[in-house]
């Protein structure tokens, strides 16, 4: 029997997850409820059910699943009392603007006995899901470093986003989404150094981009990227690896492999550059290197709220685990001091 779901918060992202409620085989669109009425006359004209108020969302028994797609700030005390009031629920990201915050939530997941989860969704980019692929292969070695970008020239959206009390700012905004990707391509080693340089190009109330490097214990590096005043943009992934290269240019096109087959030529010849020659910076050839591109993956967004419903009903575990949200919070707090300090900090997480 399917869930019912209701929204709060039928801006873009809520509007995002009453569409798709829609068209799931696993949950039902029940209502939705805003603050602006006109978003809410918006789905009345949409056939969809509204709520007059939180409260009344609370105490209706047939309510499932909550979801809470509001702005940032507001996340804490919906999560909370919907769990209370025994409903599961979905939050939007980031989850909280504190690990604190995160933490309060949790401990209300854990008295409850009620489903808490974070929708995490760009664990379903197809891109994302190219390197992953690429990486549990082992198809061109160890990793050795990654690089996350995305790349705009809109400057920070003209909503709430640009806010700094509403929880804005482009880390908070699209970091949350690489930071988490990038811990799932680099998993089970501890962070153990954070550097991050945020810009303010286009406003001065949040950071509208942001420069973040990761080390990890075992010598890997990572960095991301997010940037709103690029006129040109650098590729989505680049990844070295013991034995080869992969890109990514953009979200759109395949992932790029070159894989070495040999290390040494019998004799390199010189290339010229400027006004000199090199056999360093010297091309390879299909001698020592296989280039091709691989297929993108397939992916169905709607496997999260199949995942939710399944261990609503305890068949599987979550797919959203809360302790690698707390990790991510984490990572972006350490962002957010590091560039506040203009100095690297030295962690454990």
């Amino acid at each position: 029997m399917k869930k019912n779901l209701v929204v709060i918060g039928y801006g873009g992202q809520g509007a995002w997850h009453g569409d798709h409620a829609l068209k799931s085989d696993v949950v039902t669109l029940h209502g939705v409820y805003d603050i602006r009425q006109e978003r809410m006359d918006l789905a009345r004209s949409r056939g969809i059910m509204t709520y007059d108020s939180f409260e009344s969302i609370l105490a209706d028994a047939d309510v499932d699943i909550v979801v809470c797609a509001t702005p940032n700030d507001a996340h804490k005390d919906i999560v909370i009392r919907s769990l209370f009031a025994g409903k599961n629920v979905v939050c939007e990201k980031p989850v909280a603007l504190s690990v604190s915050d995160f933490d309060d939530m949790c401990a209300a997941a854990k008295a409850s006995g009620k489903l808490f989860t974070v929708h995490q969704n760009r664990r379903w980019d197809v891109d994302f899901l190219a390197i992953q692929s690429i990486i549990e292969s082992g198809e061109i070695g160890e990793v050795l470093n990654i690089e996350s970008r995305v790349h705009g020239s809109r400057g920070v959206p003209s909503d709430w986003r640009c806010q700094r009390a509403y929880g804005g700012g482009m880390i908070l905004d699209w970091g949350v989404h690489l930071i988490d990707q990038m811990l799932q391509l680099i998993p089970n080693e501890k962070i153990v150094r954070i550097y991050n340089e945020s810009t303010n190009i286009t406003t001065e109330e949040v950071d509208d981009g942001f420069h973040l490097m990761l080390t990890f214990a075992s010598g890997k590096r990572a960095t991301v990227e997010v940037g709103t005043y690029n006129f040109i943009y650098m590729p989505r992934f680049y990844m070295q690896c013991k034995r080869g290269t992969a890109m990514i240019e953009d979200w759109q096109r395949c992932c790029k492999i070159a894989k070495m087959k040999a290390w040494n030529e019998k004799e390199v010849i010189p290339v010229q550059t400027a006004a000199g020659i090199t056999k360093t910076m010297a091309p390879r050839d299909e001698i020592t290197l296989d280039s091709y591109e691989i297929a993108r993956p397939t992916s169905d967004v709607h496997d999260f709220y199949r995942n939710v419903v399944r261990a609503i009903e305890g068949i599987e575990p979550q797919r959203i685990q809360l302790e690698e949200v707390r990790r991510v919070l984490l990572v972006m707090e350490g962002c957010f001091q590091s560039a506040r300090t203009h100095q690297a900090l030295d962690v454990c997480i």
